[in-house]
């Protein structure tokens, strides 16, 4: 029996969103949407406010990032790129002190890609430039369905290099962790996409958003005992530490082993640890990104709802 496929049709965006500021901006805002253009940038979003005003201009979207609160702007284009935009998103980009520019567009010339490369070669760490092509699709007389189609990202492990703080070559232990954040970071981008990762750095931890800015889930490396860790990392919330010690109990049966309660001054962590035959050994790594990527799951199921409940109490 011959299978009878659909055809794929690509639609122009002006069927569906008439009016960029009114029609796309808005419906980007709206959080399922903001949520899928965070799952392909890698990058939580969290909306600030439209038409925000920077002098007499205004950036299509203001955000942040919510694990490290860090400033987003969004300016759409639902047409080829042009020099006028470009100029925006810098002017946009310096007046709200914004980390993380998204320029969301029709289609690129290639000028402004090259511009957009160049932005992001120039500039340190901090900084980082996407330009992002938007498309919608439908199969038969299905409702459209949009797609995000990355043309340019940040080269994470370039600029990790360039903007060491010491401004000094990162020694060899610093870029073992650089490498070893970078290889996990792939690792996980292929087994569970759905989670968001930041840039790596070359430092012994790397931070994942739990979706609190209350706390977060740090992993660890200590390169000298072979050692890694997954934690809840409680900045200043000594509030959040004490509802989790209430649940002490039934928090270490649901993660299946007795964990380490730190009651700091600053930040409180609770903690697991493993110990591995070797971290940087490339013939270990799949083991040793297995086990991390298993406790970050397990920590986002059985930290979840005592934060929601948190929240609620």
């Amino acid at each position: 029996m011959k299978n009878v496929l659909s055809k794929l049709t690509k639609l122009d965006l002006r069927e569906v969103w008439k009016h960029e500021a009114l029609d796309f901006t808005n419906w980007l805002a709206e959080n399922e949407n903001l949520e899928a253009l965070s799952d392909a940038v890698g990058v939580d979003i969290k909306l600030i406010q439209t038409e925000a005003s920077v002098g007499k201009f205004n950036v299509d979207i203001l955000a942040e990032e919510d694990l490290t609160g860090k400033k987003i702007i969004i300016e759409n284009q639902l047409e080829s790129t042009d020099h006028d935009h470009l100029g925006k998103i810098i002017t946009y980009a310096s007046g709200h002190d914004a980390e993380i520019i998204i320029w969301i567009v029709k289609d690129t010339r290639d000028e402004h890609q090259k511009a957009i490369e160049w932005l992001n070669d120039h500039t340190d760490q901090d900084i980082s430039f996407f330009l992002i092509r938007i498309e919608l699709w439908k199969i038969d007389d299905s409702k459209p369905a949009p797609k995000f189609e990355i043309v340019v990202s940040p080269n994470e492990w370039a600029k990790a290099i360039k903007s060491n703080p010491a401004k000094k070559e990162l020694t060899n232990t610093k870029l073992q962790q650089l490498d070893f954040w970078d290889k996990l970071k792939k690792y996980i981008q292929r087994e569970n996409p759905k989670l968001r990762l930041r840039t790596p750095s070359p430092q012994h931890w790397y931070d994942i958003s739990i979706g609190s800015s209350d706390c977060h889930i740090a992993l660890t490396i200590n390169t000298r005992e072979n050692l890694m860790g997954c934690e809840i990392y409680i900045d200043k919330n000594k509030e959040l530490f004490n509802h989790f010690k209430i649940y002490k109990e039934s928090i270490e049966a649901d993660i299946g082993e007795a964990a380490e309660w730190v009651d700091a001054a600053k930040a409180s962590r609770i903690k697991i640890s493993t110990e591995v035959k070797d971290l940087f050994n490339d013939s270990e790594l799949d083991n040793n990104f297995s086990w991390i990527l298993s406790k970050v799951v397990l920590f986002q199921k059985v930290f979840g709802p005592h934060i929601k409940s948190f929240k609620n109490s």
